[in-house]
């Protein structure tokens, strides 16, 4: 009887709320988690564009030695407000983007468990990064101390619109909160019957994982920036020695959140890697449960790890130790990930459509990025190469090639689930050969700039780095134009093309491959049972 009353109001509720409500308040209001996922992956797209137009000036100004475009202060805010962007604004958004539109569809459940506050989550942050974006416009300028604002460049020496960004920050923060917090009372509430949590999607795990690092680390960026707002304008000194106060203990709060930080950017883009490679391999996911472990034990280490960024500070030796080995053993549950997926290919019917081509690309570069990590793990080698381009080259492989380019993987993969209709492949390999070789271009002959001294953050440089940045800037400008290309792809797959079937991928596994194309507004008005 019950399940019948049940079928009965399903479908009820189904007549009363056929599709999605029309114009621009559907947009304002919706708790949709579908209209969601599609604002916070639009936004991160503008963000990741307006971050890029900021790297494109950072890099035309070092096209050549010499001061040519813009005033070093100017140069600064550019690379600060680049780093900020990029992280908070493009690749996090993106991440919760895609958690709001597959989370449910993967679970079986009818919505996010808050939906109301995933509404509220989302548009905070257009006027966080408005604001942001409005501080380059004060006098003085905008935040030009770099993303990771080291006092006392951050207080002593800072512009008065850093009122502006500490607000920004915190309202960043209280969006990735709210995001976090549905994303786990989702996980755990909403799941179908019959969905075991060893039979949760990767990606799921990975968003879970990453939700409890959000709100383990977040409180902590809060507390960093207020401390810098205290001490910029009311007169505290928690990070000025002539008041007691020690400018190192701001790094060790700021990497203690920053750290963890690193693997939140990153931890989805395993479980997108995971759904992706399995499909296009037509092969079950080698080792499912070792690639959960393996994501909860980086996770965990993530907060042993976070002075590996500061140790030419003056550490004691016995802590240069724990920190140099803790950061080698992350290594190993990432070495476990690369294996898994490099098994799954192995003797697999490999095909090579532009979703697989991006995870592949995705495994081999990414893989380097953890290389060049290794590599700045090692205390007496790091002396040599803290605060070189080096770093600069290790950290966009890992957040370029590795959450970028994994982004772009799930894209291609779920567009077809999410417009009902196929993408251009043409198109799709064009956006992937340009992105891969000029993404190589930029960053590869960084590490030999490093290698050789030269400095990051800075304008100008000595004249024998003049060719290499010339190399470099060029394959900047390249992988830019290309993003280009992958806003033609999006715009033609929304208004047209070849219909989707349900499965376009034919071997893909999951829920949301077995509902329609494009996704219904109502994913599952009654839970799907899970054999």
């Amino acid at each position: 009887m019950s399940t019948t009353t049940h079928d009965t109001l399903a479908t009820a509720h189904d007549d009363h709320h056929h599709g999605a409500p029309k114009g621009l308040m559907r947009w304002l209001l919706t708790t949709n988690h579908k209209d969601i996922g599609s604002l916070y992956l639009w936004f991160s797209f503008i963000m990741f564009l307006t971050g890029g137009a900021m790297a494109m000036v950072i890099r035309a100004e070092l096209f050549q030695p010499g001061l040519q475009l813009v005033e070093p202060n100017f140069f600064n805010q550019m690379t600060t407000v680049h780093g900020l962007i990029m992280v908070f604004g493009a690749v996090m958004p993106a991440f919760t983007g895609l958690a709001n539109w597959l989370i449910p569809m993967m679970i079986g459940a009818p919505d996010m468990a808050l939906p109301r506050m995933n509404n509220w989550s989302f548009w905070i942050l257009p006027f966080a990064f408005a604001m942001l974006l409005g501080s380059l416009f004060m006098e003085g300028g905008g935040p030009n101390f770099g993303w990771t604002f080291y006092a006392p460049l951050s207080t002593t020496y800072s512009p008065d619109s850093t009122a502006l960004f500490v607000f920004s920050i915190h309202i960043m923060g209280i969006s990735s909160i709210m995001g976090a917090i549905n994303v786990i009372v989702t996980i755990v509430n909403l799941r179908a019957p019959g969905m075991t949590w060893m039979k949760l999607p990767l990606f799921v795990w990975t968003w879970l994982i990453t939700a409890f690092l959000l709100i383990a680390v977040m409180p902590v960026l809060a507390g960093a920036v207020t401390m810098v707002l205290t001490d910029k304008f009311f007169g505290t000194s928690f990070f000025d020695a002539a008041g007691g106060g020690d400018p190192v203990m701001f790094q060790h709060i700021f990497w203690f959140f920053g750290h963890p930080e690193v693997y939140i950017m990153i931890l989805p883009s395993f479980g997108i890697i995971s759904a992706i490679v399995p499909t296009f391999s037509r092969k079950k996911l080698f080792g499912y449960s070792s690639m959960v472990y393996a994501t909860a034990s980086i996770a965990i280490l993530s907060f042993l790890v976070w002075a590996h960024h500061m140790f030419t500070t003056g550490m004691p030796v016995f802590a240069e130790l724990f920190f140099m080995y803790c950061t080698m053993l992350i290594a190993i549950p990432t070495g476990v990930k690369v294996f898994n997926w490099v098994a799954t290919m192995w003797r697999g019917s490999m095909t090579f459509e532009t979703p697989m081509l991006f995870a592949v690309a995705f495994i081999i570069l990414f893989t380097i990025g953890g290389f060049s990590g290794l590599m700045l793990a090692i205390t007496p080698a790091d002396f040599q190469y803290h605060d070189t381009y080096f770093v600069v080259a290790h950290f966009h492989y890992v957040l370029v090639t590795g959450a970028i380019f994994s982004i772009m993987a799930a894209a291609y993969y779920w567009l077809p689930k999410w417009t009902g209709h196929m993408y251009n492949e043409t198109l799709g390999k064009w956006h992937f050969w340009c992105s891969v070789i000029s993404v190589n271009v930029l960053f590869f002959p960084m590490h030999f700039l490093g290698l050789a001294g030269m400095p990051r953050r800075i304008p100008d440089y000595a004249v024998q780095f003049a060719d290499v940045n010339q190399i470099v800037s060029i394959g900047g400008f390249a992988f830019g134009l290309s993003q280009l290309i992958f806003l033609v792809v999006v715009l033609k797959c929304i208004k047209g093309g070849k219909p989707a079937g349900d499965n376009p991928w034919e071997a893909a596994e999951g829920l949301e491959w077995s509902i329609a194309s494009p996704a219904p507004y109502h994913s599952f008005t009654t839970p799907p049972e899970i054999k």
